[in-house]
């Protein structure tokens, strides 16, 4: 049986899906904008960030390692944890047509959501400077994944939270 704070949490975080999820009858600009925003935080684009990164001005290898760290430690995380807690995504709980394919089962936390962050907290803490659009970015990135239908607004929160308490760890460690 759900506790009531988690029901109440749980029917919370699914009105303010179904307010804010786009639909099929969306433009195309619109679905593309979102889908274009929210593959910043897959693989291809945030461990490219990481491995690439050597190669722009004032970025060294150790800025990229930390970046790279940072990422697989913190996706570490969210995959015990979307294992454990087995949160079905919308399209399945909800029956809602997400507007991407959906890239596993699990919908708690979002894998995105914290890979983007994850990236953008590793530049932002050897460029303080650039912290603000990294951010940004990053909660876009998080938006962009309840836009499309496949993660509920607790989904990213928590995906975002799980990226910065890991880099908080790993530099008050490493310093």
């Amino acid at each position: 049986m759900t506790p009531p704070l988690l029901a109440r949490l749980d029917a919370r975080d699914r009105a303010i899906f179904v307010r804010f999820a786009l639909d099929s009858r969306c433009t195309h600009s619109r679905r593309s904008f979102w889908t274009t925003i929210t593959h910043v935080g897959g693989a291809r684009v945030s461990i490219g960030a990481c491995l690439l990164s050597p190669m722009m001005p004032h970025v060294t290898i150790l800025i990229a390692w930390h970046a790279l760290l940072l990422l697989a430690l913190s996706h570490a995380v969210v995959q015990v944890v979307k294992r454990f807690a087995g949160r079905p995504r919308p399209t399945t709980r909800l029956s809602y047509e997400a507007l991407i394919s959906v890239p596993d089962h699990f919908s708690f936390p979002s894998g995105h959501a914290c890979a983007a962050m994850a990236v953008a907290v590793a530049y932002a803490w050897a460029f303080p400077t650039l912290a603000l659009p990294l951010v940004l970015l990053a909660l876009l990135v998080g938006f962009s994944r309840v836009m499309l239908g496949v993660h509920y607004p607790g989904d990213v929160a928590v995906g975002q939270a799980i990226a910065l308490l890991s880099g908080y760890v790993m530099f008050a460690i490493g310093g």
